[in-house]
């Protein structure tokens, strides 16, 4: 293991990743656009443990990074309700209403899923996944230095070229664990992957985004991803995403 901002990681690289001396990867993305899901949620909420647990479920999906990108934003509505959510960020929560505004969702609430831009109430139910082939849209490749930066480009179908597009750029942790003293989960200890730990977005009209790598503690986590993903202005809706494990 390289030593770079003290992160401890653990696991191996996806076939779509490839791996430089440097420890630097490049993660590209099919030319299918890649289903993203959202899971709003919090340590505050009773009934966000069951959604939570199923989403870490999504770590062995076939699938995963090559069609499915799951990700978790804790909100923070919920801290001054009896326990704070270490993971939670006033911008996940301004990202909720965000989706509300541009009419993705009917209201507010946790848990909350948001796959493709859209609200997904069927995990409530029947919680199947339809990741039926999507839209040729593109590839968009990542290139990851970790403790560095990345660097993002986007080469897309003929019929999407051209105008402003939003790029956004999240590090996930896996395997964390949370002891929760306060609120309705007093006493339980929360098991949870995917979780958003830094979020950072920039728009381009060239079809290229440069992020510098946030500084975060990521110590207690098994292993860490990177996500990447592009929408229009005041759009929920991604037009691609990309991601992969870190090494």
């Amino acid at each position: 293991m390289n030593g770079w901002r003290g992160l401890l990681l653990s696991g191996g690289l996806m076939a779509a990743v490839v791996a430089q001396p440097t420890q630097a990867l490049t993660l590209q993305s099919p030319v299918e656009r890649v289903n993203l899901l959202e899971l709003y949620t919090s340590h505050g909420c009773s009934s966000c443990p069951p959604a939570d647990a199923w989403l870490r479920k999504l770590e062995r999906h076939p699938g995963l990074w090559q069609k499915l990108i799951p990700l978790a934003f804790h909100v923070d509505y919920w801290d001054d309700l009896g326990w704070p959510d270490r993971f939670a960020s006033p911008a996940f929560s301004k990202r909720q209403r965000d989706h509300r505004r541009q009419g993705a969702i009917r209201s507010v609430y946790t848990p909350g899923f948001v796959l493709n831009g859209q609200e997904w109430r069927q995990w409530f139910y029947r919680p199947e996944l339809d990741l039926s082939a999507n839209e040729q849209v593109g590839r968009l490749t990542m290139q990851v230095d970790p403790g560095t930066g990345a660097t993002l480009k986007f080469s897309p179908q003929p019929h999407l070229q051209g105008g402003k597009l939003e790029a956004h750029f999240a590090i996930l942790g896996f395997g964390l664990s949370s002891r929760i003293g306060g609120g309705e989960n007093r006493g339980r200890t929360l098991e949870e992957s995917f979780v958003v730990l830094s979020h950072q977005q920039a728009a381009s009209e060239e079809g290229e985004w440069r992020f510098t790598w946030p500084e975060l503690s990521a110590n207690e986590a098994d292993r860490l991803a990177v996500v990447a993903w592009l929408t229009r202005p005041d759009s929920s809706r991604q037009v691609q995403a990309a991601g992969g494990w870190l090494p």
